[in-house]
């Protein structure tokens, strides 16, 4: 890589560079939306988290003007739809990242509060009928007839031994109350909850339970309201050490309500209720998008330290005796010494590919649901659907072999498994890379700071940050379940030959040897290399190392995938910045600094992602005893290849380091302390 001085970023990225980044300079409905929820965050929220609203665990009725906040700002409108008073045309999976982003800036306990409320809403926009859709769509948007804006409670965990993390396995039920001849049934819903959120404001809950008696057939979900009959209570509120701008309880529900209720519908077979869906397929369609949201928190946080942490370190000894404005100690602080900038670059580099993951692949659920109605409609349902796929994955593969985009193709089932491949490991990457490697990170920032760190009054609220992003880990499945999904997608044909596309277009990349793209192209060639080995290859005593159930091997390499794909994803935007940006009026004239910056921070973090890539295969080739002579040879090379590939990335993370100690900040934080 070059020695020699380069522009670099005279200021943190803003609001222009990132509309171009991440794809939104074109929509100024999510613009406005955005502006909507920074002013709560960084006002509202900020304020609360400030006067000490995070010590108690009560809700009080400083939290719930929260609530009135998202009304006024428009944050609450952004997951309706625009016939039921929504914000958005359209897919809004981009739109909610964005939002929670925000929130997530100042207080991750605040943004769960909006989510949940939005993933109470996900099964029925998802997959409620149109006259669910109607009712609570229209219910949950401020300044309806009611006169009151409904929110909503998401219960799926029952109170089983530690949480119950396994979501197919309920105690929840669903009986026939009471089914008169010609008339709808009636369905009684017993749910004890674990660990429910919005559960001490919900107006109404989408409840997962199984059949309790031969009447009804299988699991669903069904919407309870407070108001039915029988018994709604909410439950003693959640002691968390964490999220305290949300409440948590855990919910005792014993009600009576119509079969309409069931999420999607129903079917009479042979006397029996038949939900057209049960619980695991909603879940499915709804996990697969709406944990996206958590792990862009996640990145949220992480962004949110850098400015922070700059101003500590800058000012870290002005006031003290003999410490001279004029002095280097006074104005540049700690900075003065490398070990501090460089492991904020560290900090930095993982924000913006965390944040750049998190972005893609809602772009990508924006893109599928475009076109999954139409796609699903020609491929069937069930063994019908896995059969004529088998032609369209074979027409993406075959694009992709050629160089050609699979998304350009005419025929929608080829866009749409396309999309699935790449969305398939995209989401659970982003949930487990930016919340599990995210909060180990976060870490560092924390320490950062100093004792200043562990204070109520740390600038940016870092501690709390952290502490959250723990809880932030589990939700919408803990680490395992992203890992299990990774693990039972990564072997997809579309997906290993998009890895090989990649891997070309990396090496393609203008400044490939700049930046760290030689690097991530040798490190994605060597994990699928290493896949491919564990699909056949057996340790001593014949078990085959790639087995589902073979948690030792198939877990590493997801978490190495899920660290590749976050580069990857920070590349592409750095690629479209400098195809985008430079007839920008704002973005235009710095241009080169961005680019020279950004691609010093994505080679911080290639180093980063590729080296444990390349710890993981080797414990995986060479740990289990399982390598031939051949395998060892074939392993060697792509090892050497990436190990050289590497090469720069070092003086890359030197200047991102460098950068941070001559970019400008405001005099104060945009949010109290």
């Amino acid at each position: 890589m070059e020695s020699n001085e380069r522009p670099t970023m005279k200021m943190l990225p803003g609001d222009e560079v990132r509309q171009i980044m991440w794809r939104f300079a074109e929509r100024y409905d999510i613009q406005m939306a955005v502006a909507g929820a920074r002013s709560v965050a960084r006002g509202l929220v900020a304020k609360l988290v400030a006067d000490g609203q995070r010590k108690s665990h009560d809700w009080t009725a400083e939290k719930q003007s929260m609530f009135d906040a998202f009304d006024a700002s428009g944050v609450t409108q952004a997951a309706l739809n625009m016939d039921c008073g929504g914000l958005f045309e359209g897919p809004k999976n981009l739109a909610l990242s964005l939002l929670s982003y925000e929130m997530s800036w100042v207080d991750n306990g605040a943004a769960t509060s909006s989510f949940v409320n939005d993933l109470a809403m996900g099964p029925i926009a998802e997959l409620g009928t149109p006259e669910q859709k109607k009712r609570y769509m229209t219910l949950c948007a401020p300044g309806n007839e009611s006169g009151k804006t409904w929110r909503g409670s998401f219960a799926l965990t029952e109170p089983l031994p530690y949480v119950g993390v396994d979501t197919g396995v309920l105690c929840g039920r669903v009986s026939s109350a009471e089914w008169k001849d010609g008339e709808e049934p009636m369905i009684r819903v017993e749910k004890r909850g674990r660990f429910i959120t919005n559960i001490a404001i919900a107006d109404y809950v989408t409840v997962a339970a199984n059949s309790g008696d031969d009447r009804i057939k299988g699991s669903c979900m069904i919407i309870v309201e407070a108001t039915d009959p029988g018994k709604f209570d909410r439950g003693a509120q959640t002691l968390k050490c964490v999220h305290q701008l949300s409440n948590t309880g855990d919910p005792v529900i014993d009600v009576v309500v119509p079969a309409s209720r069931i999420v999607g519908g129903y079917d009479i077979v042979d006397g029996k209720v038949v939900p057209k869906l049960t619980h695991s397929e909603i879940i499915a369609q709804v996990f697969s998008k709406t944990r996206v949201g958590v792990g862009v928190m996640g990145a949220g946080s992480l962004m949110s330290a850098i400015e922070p942490v700059i101003r500590y370190q800058r000012t870290r000894f002005r006031g003290a005796v003999g410490v001279e404005e004029s002095s280097p100690r006074y104005q540049q602080g700690l900075q003065m010494k490398e070990d501090v900038t460089e492991r904020l670059a560290d900090v930095w580099a993982t924000a913006e590919a965390a944040s750049s993951l998190g972005f893609d692949i809602s772009r990508r659920y924006d893109a599928l649901e475009l076109i999954q109605d139409e796609a699903k409609a020609k491929l069937g349902k069930g063994r019908e659907m896995l059969k004529n796929m088998k032609a369209p994955v074979e027409k993406a593969v075959q694009l992709l072999n050629e160089g050609k985009d699979p998304l350009e193709d005419e025929d929608v089932t080829v866009r749409y498994v396309y999309l699935l491949a790449i969305c398939n490991i995209l989401c659970p990457s982003c949930k487990l890379w930016n919340t599990g490697h995210g909060a180990d990170v976060m870490r560092q920032a924390v320490t950062l700071m100093g004792g200043y760190g562990i204070t109520e009054d740390c600038p940016g609220f870092l501690f709390y940050k952290w502490t959250d992003m723990q809880l932030d880990a589990t939700y919408e499945g803990p680490e395992a379940v992203q890992r299990r999904q990774i693990g039972e997608t990564m072997s997809s044909p579309v997906f290993l030959a998009q890895l090989e596309a990649w891997a070309k277009e990396l090496e393609a990349c203008p400044c490939a040897a700049d930046n760290g793209a030689n690097a991530l192209a040798a490190a994605l060639r060597l994990w699928s290399w290493t896949q491919n080995f564990a699909k056949t290859a057996k340790d001593p005593n014949g078990k085959k190392l790639g087995a589902s159930q073979r948690h030792g091997v198939v877990f590493p390499l997801a978490d190495a995938l899920a660290g590749l794909m976050a580069a990857k994803c920070f590349h592409a935007d750095i690629k479209f910045l400098a195809q985008n940006g430079k007839d920008h009026p704002v973005v235009g004239p710095e241009l080169e600094s961005y680019l020279n910056t950004f691609n010093d921070l994505l080679g911080t973090v290639v180093a980063d992602v590729a080296g444990d890539a390349g710890k993981i295969c080797s414990g995986i080739v060479f740990g289990f005893g399982a390598a031939t002579a051949e395998d060892k040879a074939a392993y060697a090379a792509l090892r050497l290849a990436l190990d050289e590939a590497l090469a720069g990335t070092r003086l890359a993370k030197d200047r991102a380091a460098k950068c941070l100690t001559t970019v400008m900040i405001p005099e104060a934080l945009d949010y109290p302390m």
